[in-house]
């Protein structure tokens, strides 16, 4: 999905367990299985429920761009977009901090299996130069890039993160010069996902003073579906009045370190570890792991522990009552019995 894995799996937060029922004490026998979908499935409405979808025309933070979403597709803006990215799937907050919102399919959501999610972002790295644009081999570049792989994977191996491949470009980068987008998609290989490749889909408008990416990370398989809509998501972000690459004045405006070569080579294995922890789950249609999926392990080892003293509790109570019964009946025993009519003398005392 996403996830520059963006939403890698295109595949929930921190779940309150104060508000969990109170039931599992009542019956301590229950399946733990039942109990654990039960409360999967509780937690993911909750979430569904706080998550607040807009449509139409609408202004991202900062006032330099907007998003027009049409039929077909809805927005969650920047505050739930963090949260998803962060505490549902388990990405660094850091990472998050240029997001200024989601796209979603109109029929998808965070917790969608097959589905994928175009994160919004803004980087104001200032005027980006199309002068190269017609120049660029990408043939040639993706030769480079896949011979540079083995330092930057060792440098994410240090971080502790899985090794990243490109196998290919899923997407050949074309820009659109008169509108000013460029779009491209890479298939990505990463060393603990046993054989997945990821799909990559990355889309940059060019602006007066910085670029608008929209990313999306899914499944390979999902690469059909992300280009019947491609077209559409081209057009949905633009810049505002006094704001578009055509508003630029090169005396007062700076000019990026960037070119459109730049902007598809310079980042493709940028932000290390970004949805790294979500995708290795894509493959397995899981989508909502990450602190959600933490939190209700940490429960369930609770409910276990409670349920395991409960159980002791249980066996020395019995065992407690079962001696008592013994002892009762040894003190009941003939050898602890006198014959009828024979009373127990009292000891003999100095």
């Amino acid at each position: 999905m996403l996830k520059y894995l963006y939403l890698a799996g295109c595949l929930f937060v921190t779940l309150h367990l104060s508000a969990v029922p109170t039931a599992f004490a009542i019956n301590p026998t229950e399946d733990s299985t039942k109990i654990f979908q039960r409360e999967m499935d509780n937690y993911v409405d909750s979430i569904k429920k706080a998550q607040h979808y807009e449509t139409g025309t609408i202004k991202l933070e900062g006032g330099k761009a907007e998003i027009t979403v049409p039929a077909g597709f809805k927005f969650l803006n920047k505050k739930q977009s963090q949260y998803v990215l962060t505490t549902l799937w388990g990405n660094p907050p850091e990472n998050s901090n240029n997001t200024l919102g989601m796209i979603f399919p109109e029929g998808s959501d965070p917790f969608a299996d097959s589905s994928y999610a175009f994160v919004v972002e803004y980087e104001d790295i200032g005027y980006v130069k199309d002068d190269d644009a017609e120049k660029i081999d990408y043939k040639e570049m993706m030769k480079n890039l896949q011979e540079g792989e083995q330092a930057s994977n060792e440098e994410r191996i240090k971080q502790g993160y899985a090794g990243i491949h490109l196998i290919g470009w899923a997407q050949q980068p074309f820009y659109d010069k008169q509108n000013k987008v460029l779009h491209w998609a890479k298939e990505i290989r990463f060393d603990d996902q046993e054989g997945a490749h990821t799909l990559n889909y990355e889309i940059r408008i060019l602006g007066r003073h910085g670029v608008l990416s929209l990313n999306a990370v899914c499944k390979i398989s999902e690469l059909s579906v992300v280009k019947a809509d491609i077209n559409k998501v081209l057009h949905m972000a633009t810049f505002t009045d006094g704001n578009t690459y055509f508003d630029f004045d090169p005396k007062v405006d700076n000019v990026a370190a960037w070119s459109i070569g730049g902007l598809v080579a310079g980042k493709v294995l940028a932000k290390v570890g970004f949805f790294a922890i979500i995708l290795k789950y894509l493959a397995a249609g899981w989508k909502f792991i990450a602190l959600g999926f933490m939190a209700l392990i940490a429960f369930f080892k609770r409910l276990f522990s409670r349920r395991k003293e409960e159980k002791e509790m249980v066996a020395f109570n019995t065992v407690s009552e079962e001696e008592h019964k013994e002892e009762v009946a040894a003190e009941d025993s003939p050898e602890h019995t006198h014959p009828p009519g024979e009373e127990q003398q009292p000891e003999d005392k100095p």
